[in-house]
Formats: structure tokens, C-alpha cells, sequence
């Protein structure tokens, strides 16, 4: 039985039409028979960070990977059940649209037909509950005969998180979690006050350690009760008023003062006590040794650490996309279980590399000869030749296989560095990922050394998915300079050689060349995009940031000698689908009338930058309409009457600053008219 899972909200990627607001995070994922096949995340192919649009892209990819058409699917399983009501609410509602049927098969079959053209019997629709998707996604992937699984996250089908007894097929419900007391809410409201908003909460996790939770340690226990039984009661909204009387909110951009710092130590502390609250309540009365986590909270690496380190279990999986893009996967899984195709629990997940594969190394030639800004060599041996790049103090940007299902750069789509010098930290937070500079990095090491490096025991060398939080030696800190927190930790991923033997070989490789069998890694994109996907976003990423070196397959990968702004001229522009070109003419504060040119995106909310348009110079605008990604950006300019020393570097700036943002698409001439 072939099913696809998917997840996001209903709008095409030019729609801001449906209730976006509570869905993101969109996803597809093939699963045959319980056997995952191809999962990949929306927001890779589309672009658009956290991306909320109906996944036709992620959909298409899974079709793609198997060699199969949309009508050979048995199955299409959403991760929502309670569709019309949000629908109604954003849609039905509003006096301004169309009335459209209300019965969600029919709706979603609707959107299929848009999409595709094609007809799907309404039966082949499932529609999964958004917190058993979840739990589907944890226990059906952790190889445990029998678990504690339990979710939790801002919301979904009217609850915040579900804790389940489950023993293969059979899943007691233990406790379904209202909204009003949703840990992932009560978490991300309060980092409003620290200039933060939905999606930042790993901002704020890396920030607590800098922090002392005493300082605020009384106010955040007035903000919620523990019941017995673990129960618990969120008190937020009542004392809302006193927050402002001891913090007041720090505006996006403003620097972090100490009592920032200590606020988000004081939140970290009070999630990790309401969540060892109820830990500690249902371990008791399920006696269970094995835990399963999933949704949003699950991605607190922190919190995680802390509960592998408790001892409350014996045995801990956390699904690794456990946000909503997992849900994609779990309603697959969890539509195979329900028609008894495919075991829960029957093996423990080794890797999530399911993704697009990046081709051969003669496509991978192909696609690299068409950049003329690019040089390029293949090597014989691309691990001890990145290896030896690293060593020399170069920051690497690595491509290699099929791309991973989550939120983590895993060694397929990673920036690596040496883990030694702390300058590393600052230099790539500044360079390259252009991010705010007491931002961590993880390490990578090849599972057999990380108990020489980092405190874990023998059952937990086997971090592959970079989900814990974990102390490094005490002696290797200041070794370890640029991958070691502040306060003596790091998100640890162990690198398996059977599972990832290209990325093993490069850590092995620096290790027999430095001693330190450890990398540097972070996910390979800059702070306006998310993590990359093909070639294209690779080169892009790399021609636009701080990097040193790209490396994708057997190819080593340097800007050309020489390279200048200028360069950036011969190549086409083109806009992406989400982005639109708008001209006003308004009056100014004196009167007059004055023309404002600007771009616009299709995004649900603002964009990642808190504005949902981008001010255009108006050569810009014009460059722009008549360009069509079929001419070089130096043929358009000449046709309007600019060339040479009438172009001006402010001029060039905007054009790099529009593509860096990725407000606009820049390669070579025709590429890109193909891909929109």
C-alpha cells in the first residue's frame, strides 16, 4: 500500500487565502507498507522559509522518486482532522470570498484537481489527528515493542499535546492537553518579550545558559500551578501585567542586556519543570522504560538532554522533524498501521536522509559549467581534500547525497568548520549565517571517539540526529572552542559510518590530520532561507555569504579569481513565485504626489525580516519588469539606457541585497525562466 502524508495549509504558493496561521511547516512523504521511501519538507523546494503553502512541490518530489503518477497512490493522508473549522474561519467567514463546499474531502479533492488536473476518488482522502500523527511519527519510528508517547506543542485539532500508553497496535489514551495550557504557547508568548517571535524558540534556547534563572525564578513559578496527578494549570494571562512591571520588552535588533539573558534562563527552567512534572506523573503510573516524544517542544535540545540524563527512562526517542513537517510522515505512517500494513515500532529510524538526491557527478559538472563566477576541480578523494581545506582554517560549505527530513543539516546539506578555534563561532555567525553572535554551533564526531570528547554513556553514542544537549569534557572545553556552549555543553550528533559513510570519511580525514575527530556543523544557508536544497541553492548561498569553499559530490568549488560586484551583472534575474512587483503613487506628508515602488510576497504573515514588503529604488522596479531570467541583468540595463560607468554601485549593493535576501532569483541566463 502506497500512501502519501502530507501537511501546510491549502494556499498556492500566490494565495494568502486560508488559516495559515495555524498551519505551517508543510511536508509530503511517501510511505510504503510502513517503509518510509521519500520524505522532504516544503519549505526546500518552494523556498519560503517555515513555508505554509499546500505542499504541490513536496508531493510532486515523492511522485518523482518512485516513478509513479498521482492516480498509483492508494492513499493521501493529512495530518489534520478538524479542517472546515479553520477553514470557515479565514474563508466561509469572510464576506469576501466565494462560498466553497464545506465538506473537507471534497475541498481537499478540489485543491488536488487545481493542482494537478487530475481527478481522485474523495475516498482516497484520510484525514489523521494532528497529535496521533505526531505520536505515529515517534513510536512507529523507535523500534520499542511498547512506550510512553507523549506530544506537546502550541496546538492542534483543538489540543496542545496527547500522552499515550502504547503496545504495537493497541494505544491507551492517557491524557489529552487543552490548549488554554499549551506548553509550546506558554513558551513562545513570553519570548515576545525578548524580541522574539514564532519560530525563534531555539533563539531563546541557546540564549538561557548566558542567563542566571534565579533572577526571575519567583515570577515564572506565579505563572503556572502543579496539580497533582501531573497536572497543571497555565496562569499567564493573569499576570501578564507583571511582566511589564519587571522587563520591558527588548525590540527586535536592540542588543541583549543581562536581564534578557536571565529571562530566557528563567523560561528555559520553568518549561523543563512543567515537563518533568508530567514526565515523572505518567512514568509512575505506566511504569513504562521507554519514552517517545514528539511536536514542537521535542525540538528543545536542552530539555532533551536533561530528561536522557535523569535516568526517569531507560530508553529515549525523539522523532527528528518532531515539528509539524513530521506530522506529514506520521499521518502516512499512521494510515499504513490502521489499514495493518506495516508494524508500529518494529525498527528504530537510522538516518532521515530522504530527500532529493543531488545527481550524478556528471550533472553535477553540468550544472556547475553554466556559472561562470564558479571554479572548480573534481578530486579523487573529496574527504581528505575538504579535510585538509578545513585544517587549514577554511569554512566549507558540503553537498553531498540525498538530502535530510527535518530541521537539522545531518552532513548532507551542512557548513562545516574547524570545531577548535572560537573564532570560528563569531566569524560564521557574522559571515555566513548573519545571525545574532552568541548563537551556538553543533559538533559532529564519528560515533566510536564521542565518549572521549562528550559525557554520555555507551547506550548513548548513537545521537545521530543532533537532538540532545550534552556536557563535553571538562578538559576537552577549551579545546573544543567553537562547538563548546557557555556553559560547557553542545548539541552533539554522532556520525555512523554505515549510515553516512561519505560524511564519516571527512571526519576521519580531519581527525588523522588535526587529532580532533570533529566538525563543525551547521545547516547549509543563511538566515534568509532555509536549508538548501539542489545545486542552485548551494551556489547561490555560497556567492552570497562568507564561505570559503563549496563542495558538492566529488567537486572542490571556489569563487573565480578575481571575483568582483560587477560579475554579478551577467547573471539573469528573475522573481520566484512568492514575490510580486508593486508601484503607487500616494501623496507625501507635504501634499505632493510621489510614486513609491516596492516588492511584495506572498507569505501568510510578515516575512522572517517583520515586514511583508521590500522598499525597490524605482531602476530597480524597472530592471526587474522587464526582466524575465532569459537575459543577463547587464543586456536589460543596457536596453534602459545604463551601462558602464552609469551604474552605480549603490545600484549593484540592492541587486546582491535582493538575492542574499532571496527576494529575487539571480543564475545563469534561461535557467531560471525553467524553474518558476
Amino acid at each position: 500500500m502506497r500512501v502519501i502524508g502530507f501537511s501546510g495549509s491549502f494556499d498556492f504558493i500566490d494565495e494568502t487565502r486560508y488559516a495559515a496561521e495555524y498551519w505551517h511547516d508543510g511536508a509530503a512523504a511517501l510511505v510504503e507498507d510502513g517503509e518510509v521511501l521519500f520524505a522532504i519538507e516544503e519549505e526546500r523546494l518552494d523556498r519560503i522559509k517555515h513555508s505554509d503553502k499546500f505542499p504541490v512541490l513536496s508531493i510532486n518530489a515523492c511522485l518523482e522518486h518512485a516513478r509513479i503518477r498521482l492516480q498509483d497512490v492508494d492513499l493521501f493522508s493529512y495530518y489534520w482532522e478538524d479542517v472546515d473549522s479553520l477553514r470557515k474561519e479565514k474563508v466561509l467567514l469572510n464576506p469576501y470570498e466565494p462560498l466553497e463546499s464545506v465538506d473537507k474531502a471534497a475541498f481537499v479533492r478540489e485543491r488536488f484537481r487545481r493542482a494537478w488536473g487530475k481527478e481522485i476518488d474523495q475516498r482516497k482522502f484520510q484525514f489523521v489527528n494532528h497529535h496521533y500523527a505526531h505520536a505515529a511519527s515517534a513510536f512507529g519510528l523507535s523500534g520499542f515493542d511498547q512506550a510512553l508517547v507523549i506530544t506537546l506543542d502550541g496546538e492542534g485539532d483543538g489540543c496542545s499535546g496527547i500522552a499515550l500508553e502504547a503496545a504495537g497496535a493497541e494505544w491507551k489514551e492517557l491524557r489529552i492537553f487543552s490548549v488554554r495550557n499549551s506548553l509550546g504557547y506558554f513558551y513562545s508568548d513570553l519570548i515576545a518579550y525578548l524580541g522574539y517571535t514564532m519560530f525563534d524558540e531555539y533563539k531563546v534556547m541557546g540564549l538561557a545558559p548566558y542567563g542566571d534563572p534565579e533572577r526571575f525564578r519567583s515570577l515564572f513559578r506565579s505563572l503556572y500551578e502543579l496539580l497533582p496527578n501531573g497536572e497543571y494549570e497555565i496562569l499567564f494571562r493573569n499576570n501578564l501585567p507583571w511582566l511589564f512591571d519587571k522587563l520591558a520588552p527588548r525590540r527586535k535588533g536592540e542588543p541583549f542586556s543581562q536581564i534578557h539573558k536571565d529571562f530566557a534562563a528563567g523560561l528555559q527552567e520553568a518549561l523543563e519543570d512543567l515537563a518533568f512534572h508530567i514526565l515523572t506523573h505518567f512514568k509512575q503510573v505506566t511504569r513504562q522504560k521507554n519514552l517517545c516524544l514528539a511536536g514542537g517542544v521535542a525540538h528543545n535540545c536542552t530539555l532533551n538532554g536533561k530528561i536522557l540524563r535523569s535516568g526517569l527512562f531507560e530508553n529515549v526517542f525523539i522523532q527528528p522533524a518532531a515539528h509539524d513537517s513530521g506530522c506529514a510522515l506520521g499521518a502516512a505512517l499512521h494510515s499504513c498501521y490502521a489499514q495493518g500494513k506495516g508494524t508500529r515500532g518494529h525498527r528504530r529510524l537510522a538516518h532521515v536522509y530522504w530527500g532529493a538526491d543531488v545527481g550524478s557527478s556528471e550533472s553535477i559538472e553540468r550544472s556547475l559549467r553554466k556559472w561562470d563566477l564558479l571554479e572548480f576541480r573534481k578530486e579523487t578523494n573529496i574527504a581528505e581534500s575538504t579535510a585538509r581545506v578545513l585544517a587549514e582554517g577554511s569554512v566549507v560549505g558540503w553537498v553531498q547525497g540525498r538530502s535530510e527530513f527535518g530541521p537539522r543539516a545531518l552532513g548532507n546539506r551542512s557548513i562545516l568548520a574547524d570545531p577548535r578555534p572560537a573564532s570560528n563561532k563569531d566569524r560564521i555567525n557574522q559571515l555566513v549565517k548573519k545571525r545574532e553572535a552568541y548563537r551556538p554551533f553543533a559538533p559532529s564526531v564519528i560515533e566510536e571517539e564521542a565518549d572521549k570528547f562528550f559525557e554520555v554513556r555507551a547506550a548513548e553514542q548513537q545521537l545521530e540526529f543532533m537532538l540532545y544537549v550534552v556536557h563535553v569534557k571538562e578538559e576537552k572545553r577549551q579545546l573544543l572552542g567553537a562547538v563548546t556552549h557557555i556553559d560547557g555543553t553542545a548539541r552533539v550528533q554522532t556520525v555512523s559510518r554505515k549510515t553516512n559513510p561519505r560524511f564519516w570519511e571527512l571526519i576521519q580525514a580531519f581527525g588523522e590530520r588535526t587529532g580532533v575527530p570533529i566538525l563543525l556543523n551547521t545547516s547549509f544557508n543563511n538566515n534568509a532561507e532555509p536549508i538548501v536544497e539542489s545545486i542552485e541553492d548551494a551556489i547561490a548561498c555560497f556567492l552570497t555569504t562568507g564561505l570559503d569553499y563549496l563542495v558538492v559530490g566529488d567537486y572542490l568549488i571556489q569563487k573565480k579569481a578575481g571575483h568582483r560586484p560587477q560579475d554579478y551583472l551577467r547573471l539573469a534575474a528573475f522573481l520566484p513565485p512568492y514575490a510580486n512587483l508593486y508601484h503607487k503613487k500616494g501623496r507625501s506628508l507635504r501634499g505632493k504626489i510621489a510614486d513609491s515602488f516596492y516588492l511584495g510576497v506572498s507569505y501568510s504573515k510578515a516575512d522572517q525580516y517583520g515586514r511583508d514588503r521590500h522598499e525597490l529604488s524605482q531602476k530597480m522596479h524597472e530592471l526587474l519588469s522587464r526582466s524575465n531570467g532569459e537575459r543577463p541583468v547587464a543586456e536589460v540595463l543596457t536596453e534602459m539606457g545604463l551601462n558602464g560607468a552609469n551604474i552605480s554601485r549603490p545600484f549593484i549593493d540592492e541587486l546582491i541585497e535582493l538575492w542574499s535576501l532571496r527576494l529575487i532569483s539571480l543564475g545563469p541566463a534561461c535557467e531560471l525562466r525553467a524553474e518558476g
